[in-house]
């Protein structure tokens, strides 16, 4: 009889046992040699693997997922650099998108008794139900969910406009509000038009769309006539755009209630950031019969907007009398003349500022 050891257990494929008593000497008998393991074939290394590692997932068959190449100048001594966070957390990021407004959620992150989460703006707008399974919501918050998100990296918006930053997930808002590359709003004030885009697009849709009037040069002279000065409506306007020193300028004039008062009032926007605004200077004069008023300023940025600037009084301000008396004649219809001049200033090599006025 073969007598087994107790700890013995079937080899692989159910080889024989290492050794084993032969019954005639009751000596052990060597073992019987072992037909080499048989492999599964052999799957193609993931991109990426080398050497050992790539054999070792090979052998058992793991199934491996593509990525893209590291770009060039990313692989350093043989080992390629980690993509950063902003590549490898997209996933991440369309769990933190609101399904009702679809806009990023930010602390307070709300849930409902399912887990459906949205953001605290649309939890009002949904009455307090969840919009996906119509539970009520409560005061849950998604602790875990603001958490991640605090550990994620993400694109400007504007990316695709050229903008390269990569910033935290909770500056993303504030830096988004105030990137230099985000495109412009539409400066036509007489309708609600919803038209973004960058400078060229927009003097294109100005003058396609809108069939605002285009001017080149430097100086302009503007005419408001209305037959009934008693009747002033609001958001009654004019807007003109001018170009020069390479750029482009909107001037709005426009007649509104200031209190009881009807005014009449004229300024100039650059169409471009804030700081370039600054470079440039303009001065508005309305008058007659002898007498004169002259407003000087910097016109201001198309990234503010129509109303903000108009309800500053940041421009040329006229009473309706003052009007009337410029408008000469018996005063039963105003005519205004507005001329104007844009200048940038420009440094003399002593330091002092001295103004351009060519176009």
């Amino acid at each position: 009889m073969v007598v087994l050891p107790r700890h013995y257990s079937p080899g692989i494929r159910g080889a024989p046992p290492p050794s084993v008593l032969s019954p005639a000497t009751n000596r052990r008998a060597p073992a019987p040699p072992q037909p080499p393991l048989s492999l599964p074939p052999s799957s193609p290394p993931c991109p990426g693997a080398q050497g050992a590692e790539a054999g070792r997932r090979a052998a058992m068959d793991v199934d491996c997922v593509s990525l893209p190449d590291a770009p060039a100048g990313e692989v350093d001594g043989g080992a390629a650099r980690p993509w950063p966070k902003a590549v490898t957390n997209g996933g991440v990021h369309e769990l933190l998108e609101c399904p009702v407004c679809t806009n990023s959620m930010f602390p307070p992150i709300h849930q409902c008794p399912n887990g459906h989460t949205l953001c605290s703006t649309c939890k009002a707008r949904v009455h307090n139900r969840c919009p996906t399974c119509r539970q009520e919501l409560g005061d849950i918050r998604c602790l875990a969910l603001e958490k991640v998100a605090e550990s994620l990296e993400l694109p400007c918006r504007y990316y695709s406009l050229g903008c390269p930053e990569i910033m935290p997930y909770y500056s993303k808002i504030k830096h988004e509000a105030q990137c230099g590359l985000r495109p412009y709003n539409c400066p036509y004030a007489g309708s609600e038009c919803g038209a973004a885009g960058d400078i060229p697009s927009l003097v294109s849709h100005l003058r396609d769309d809108h069939k605002v009037d285009m001017h080149s040069g430097c100086t302009f002279n503007h005419r408001y006539v209305k037959s009934n000065p008693r009747e002033v409506e609001n958001a009654t306007w004019m807007l003109t755009v001018f170009h020069c020193f390479g750029h482009y300028f909107c001037l709005h004039f426009e007649a509104f209630q200031l209190g009881m008062a009807p005014v009449y009032m004229a300024f100039l926007r650059f169409m471009g950031d804030e700081n370039e605004a600054k470079n440039y200077s303009y001065s508005l004069e309305v008058g007659a019969n002898g007498r004169k008023m002259v407003w000087e300023g910097t016109p201001r940025s198309v990234r503010d907007s129509h109303r903000k600037v108009r309800d500053s009084h940041d421009g040329l301000i006229i009473q309706r009398n003052m009007a009337l008396f410029f408008s000469g004649g018996d005063r039963k219809e105003l005519k205004l003349r507005i001329t104007g001049r844009i200048w940038k200033e420009q440094q003399t090599p002593d330091g002092a500022c001295t103004p351009n006025l060519c176009s």
